[in-house]
């Protein structure tokens, strides 16, 4: 990948976008990982105001560090950045303490892990709205349209998306170029709603150097056959999480009602 050129096009395609709907800047949430990373430094070397929020709902102190230090490298490098720090706990146990109890089970630990990031989403447009910027999304290919790992309506609620056509591998490769910080470039991936330590591969049961193999092999129509043993394995992982989540990366159904159904 012709990294220099890639960041090039997409700090370009970014200041064009918000240029274009008159728009004043970019607001994104900062999770001290390496998406938000690498989407929060494109957007400040637009040269156009960056604001970078911090929303911790039982957030480890690991993720917040990482977060942190990088927020502050941006802001020695880049004299548009600017950042500030919600503090979702007490609204999140709030919202939990209303709504009517539930058996405690695997159903419920991710409504209110997506229950977070919707949160997140809602606190983000809301600085959006008030400052006039747009909301940049932190999601890549292989977890937008290869496995649907994120959050309808969560952190998938955004004004645009400058990273959805990079594999993490090559979100990696970006970093690295970005000189993101080192602890944040070896940190386990992690979405951060469960309140524990456990990573997107300990979730997806695949790391995405996998996935990605995997989705190129169903990209060339390979099936399930062609396989045996872990590749085997990785393989159905991938597959059933992408048919499984096609509502995320499709277009919301419409009914659309016949049009002589409409006359008298």
């Amino acid at each position: 990948m012709q990294t220099e050129k890639v960041v090039d096009h997409m700090v370009n395609w970014l200041k064009e976008y918000a240029t274009t709907s008159k728009t004043n800047g970019f607001v994104i949430g900062i999770s001290g990982g390496i998406d938000s990373a690498v989407v929060s430094a494109l957007c400040a070397k637009t040269g156009m105001r960056t604001l970078c929020v911090e929303m911790p709902i039982h957030q480890a102190p690991t993720q917040m560090t990482r977060g942190q230090k990088h927020i502050e490298s941006l802001k020695k490098q880049f004299m548009n950045v600017t950042n500030i720090e919600v503090d979702l706990t007490p609204t999140f146990e709030t919202m939990k303490s209303i709504f009517p109890l539930a058996e405690e089970n695997d159903h419920l630990q991710l409504t209110l892990a997506n229950t977070r990031a919707r949160l997140r989403m809602t606190s983000l447009y809301y600085f959006a709205g008030l400052h006039g910027y747009l909301v940049a999304g932190t999601g890549n290919k292989i977890e937008d349209f290869g496995v649907g790992f994120y959050t309808k309506y969560g952190d998938g609620g955004v004004d645009l998306s400058p990273m959805a056509d990079l594999l993490k591998s090559e979100v990696y490769e970006v970093a690295d170029y970005l000189e993101i910080n080192e602890d944040i470039l070896e940190a386990a991936p992690t979405d951060g709603l469960f309140g524990d330590s456990r990573s997107d591969e300990d979730q997806i049961g695949a790391s995405y150097d996998e996935l990605e193999w995997a989705m190129h092999q169903d990209d060339l129509g390979k099936s399930a056959e062609n396989f045996q043993g872990r590749k085997l394995e990785v393989f159905n992982i991938y597959t059933r999480l992408n048919r499984a989540n096609q509502h995320k990366m499709k277009p919301i159904p419409v009914c659309e009602i016949p049009l002589h159904l409409k006359k008298d």
